[in-house]
């Protein structure tokens, strides 16, 4: 007669598993898979004599996760071990046994509840052994789950590559930011799930909709009050890590334990990456966009107004609405079973719906498909006309006389929504992704949308009291050209070109003025400003070249990276002002960095830094910051000397590594004469060939 089945130990193959899952990045000690997909493990018995089928018949597996677990909210599922396997349910296999072992395959269904979960072999009402515990994520590999991915390119760069590009500047000169998404990090799934347990709709865990929001929403609380306190204590390098916003995994725990500074409103793009991380550790598909001439605060209105004085200062207390330089957001992947059909794929995360009214904070974050964004479906989603509108209204500038008269001014169209970007599959490119959100400016189908949207939003679009009458032309024309950055150490080359199109000699004034610009939209300080009197004869074609020193108007260190060049020309008769602007990138010097595409697993690397004073300054207190996941541990601080004027700044620092595969050094370079000087290199470590 055969014993009583007990267990001795259970082998949850830790390392097959997560190998199979793509979580061996994740931790070589915890057991994290994806649903729907099938992982073993070994139960360790003591030895049966006999009566395997029969004690086979008597136990069962329970999987449960959450505070309270239940089988009404599936957070509790009894599943028993047969021959046989579900492939729509739980279920266990008994792959192979001996008197001591048997090695089971567990399969969870793809729309299983997400998170962590204990799992315990029953043998009797009284008698159950816990076996161990699981992290369950969403799986963009299984075609049932509402995540799935096909391409295998694109799984590796939304899921799995933790080394991200986040693009500033301006449309015209889009400029790279490294970040680290850290999404493997063990602490970053466990925060995440953690923040997910603020949530008590746990039955609705399976619906990466849902979770989506939630999270969401949550992180966005969390940014500006703190959702949730402990004691825990950070060291100084996190915190450090946190106020240089060199990566997610800082910044979300800073959030979540109430400690160190908010992110202020200069760096609130910094929301998006995190929600990415978040995204990617449960296993939702995410990538960070960036629209470039975003259109803010319109209320769905297809107007933006701005109002500038005369000499080009933009009045910031008439504007209601404004054009962003950029503004970051998070796509990301799922279907939407709960939406018409065609609607499914990529999602924008909007954080944006306001919380006046709503006694739930998860009220306040949607998800809204691109497709329907480019389609126009304004009913979709309370947030729609504004993102719509945010990606096709048109700019409209108005000038205000010293008097206080406000007048419409005759300026060249401004496009907004434009040069939305990404970072490319596979590489460090920036991929345009403009096309997925509306239809080529000018094009007939985005001129019938339009008016379309506007025959539905029949309104008068009035602000301020200002009806938007027909375009009026002067008789003047003007043209403005620079150049779309300017370095620290050089000149702005400007042109300003008058078109006098009558037979009349005209009279004009001319104030060409920079100012400081918040990626926002809203200037600061005017840093410059040159007054003309010009009188151009009939038909005549002027052009009005100058050179500006950049270090006339940028401040050291420049307190902002963008600057709005505007040009306003007016004269009396008729009384008619013409304006044009451009916007310009600050550009800080060169870092090159030199070391080896290739490197082998734990063998030293040198490499070397350089930076070029091409300033009239010298560069003092120089800092040297470098740092890479799986190529040097924490991150490294050096001290240079000063760098006279004509001089460079070299470093080498020597790093083993530690983790194989496509890695990225990133350096950073502080000093007196700018700050967050960022250069980066991809190196891939490869494993050495074992002697034969």
């Amino acid at each position: 007669m055969g014993q009583a089945l007990s267990v001795k130990s259970c082998d949850l193959q830790v390392a097959r598993n997560n190998e199979q899952h793509h979580t061996k990045e994740m931790s070589s000690m915890r057991l994290i898979v994806r649903r729907g997909q099938p992982f073993t493990i070994t139960l360790h018995i003591n030895p049966m004599v006999s009566g395997f089928l029969r004690a086979l018949k008597k136990v069962t597996l329970v999987a449960q996760t959450g505070e309270q677990p239940s089988k009404a909210n599936r957070t509790k599922v009894k599943f028993p071990i047969t021959s046989q396997g579900n492939s729509k349910w739980w279920s266990a296999v008994v792959e192979d046994r001996d008197i001591q072992s048997w090695t089971i395959s567990v399969t969870t269904p793809a729309d299983a509840i997400v998170g962590h979960y204990s799992l315990l072999l029953r043998v009797s009402r009284r008698t159950q052994y816990p076996l161990g515990h699981f992290t369950l994520l969403f799986n963009p590999w299984g075609r049932e789950d509402a995540v799935f991915l096909e391409n295998e390119a694109q799984r590796r760069e939304y899921l799995l590559n933790q080394n991200g590009l986040i693009y500033l500047g301006t449309s015209d000169c889009i400029q790279p930011q490294p970040w680290d998404f850290g999404q493997s990090e063990l602490s970053i799934i466990d925060l995440s799930l953690r923040l997910l347990e603020v949530d008590k709709e746990v039955n609705q865990w399976s619906n990466p909709v849902h979770v989506t929001r939630v999270l969401g929403a949550l992180l966005n609380d969390a940014k500006e009050r703190r959702i949730l306190t402990t004691s825990q204590t950070q060291d100084s390098e996190d915190m450090k890590f946190l106020y240089k916003r060199r990566g997610s995994l800082p910044i979300l725990r800073h959030w979540l334990t109430g400690q160190g500074r908010q992110v202020p409103d200069g760096q609130a793009w910094v929301l998006a990456a995190v929600i990415c991380s978040v995204l990617r550790s449960l296993g939702i598909p995410a990538r960070v966009i960036t629209i470039f001439d975003s259109a803010q605060d319109t209320k769905g209105a297809l107007t933006v107004n701005e109002f500038y004085d005369m000499d080009g200062l933009q009045s910031g207390e008439d504007q209601a609405s404004r054009i962003c330089i950029f503004q970051v957001s998070t796509e990301c992947w799922m279907a939407r079973p709960d939406l018409s059909p065609g609607y499914g794929g990529w999602q924008i995360v909007d954080t944006s719906l306001h919380k006046e009214g709503r006694a739930n904070v998860l009220a306040t974050c949607d998800l809204v498909p691109v497709k329907a964004i480019k389609e126009g479906a304004l009913e979709l989603s309370p947030v729609m006309p504004a993102l719509f509108a945010s990606l096709n209204a048109s700019c409209e500038v108005w000038m205000k006389d010293r008097d206080g008269t406000v007048v419409r001014a005759d300026a060249s169209p401004k496009y907004v929504g434009s040069n939305i970007s990404t970072k490319g599959v596979g590489g460090d490119r920036c991929e345009d992704i403009t096309q997925n959100y509306k239809y080529h400016e000018g094009s007939s189908q985005n001129r019938e949308l339009l008016e379309n949207v506007w025959k539905e939003r029949a309104e008068s679009w009035m602000v301020n009291g200002l009806s938007l009458s027909p375009e009026t032309w002067g008789p003047l024309h003007m043209l403005l050209h620079s150049s779309s950055s300017v370095p620290l150490d050089g000149d702005l080359e400007v042109a300003v070109k008058l078109f006098n199109h009558t037979t009349e000699e005209r009279t004009t004034e001319l104030v060409i003025g920079i100012q400081a610009m918040d990626y926002n939209g809203v200037t600061t300080t005017q840093l410059y400003k040159k007054k003309l009197f010009l009188t151009l004869q009939e038909h005549e074609v002027r052009t009005i070249s100058t050179s500006l020193s950049s270090s006339n108007f940028v401040q050291s260190p420049p307190e902002n990276s963008i600057l709005r060049l505007t040009a306003v020309a007016t004269h009396s008769d008729p009384e008619i002002s013409y304006f044009a602007q451009q916007d310009i990138a600050i550009c800080k010097p060169l870092l090159t960095i030199e070391v080896p595409e290739m490197v082998r697993l734990y063998e030293p690397v040198t490499a070397s830094i350089y930076v070029q004073n091409k300033l009239d300054s010298p560069m003092e207190d120089c800092v040297i910051t470098v740092y890479g996941r799986g190529l040097i541990y924490r991150e490294r601080s050096y001290r240079s000397e000063p760098v006279w004027p004509g001089n460079t700044l070299y470093c080498q620092i020597q790093f083993t590594p530690t983790h194989a595969g496509l890695r990225r050094l990133t350096v950073e370079v502080d000093c007196n004469m700018f700050q967050n000087l960022i250069g980066y290199q991809s190196i891939n470590v490869v494993v050495p060939l074992s002697p034969p």
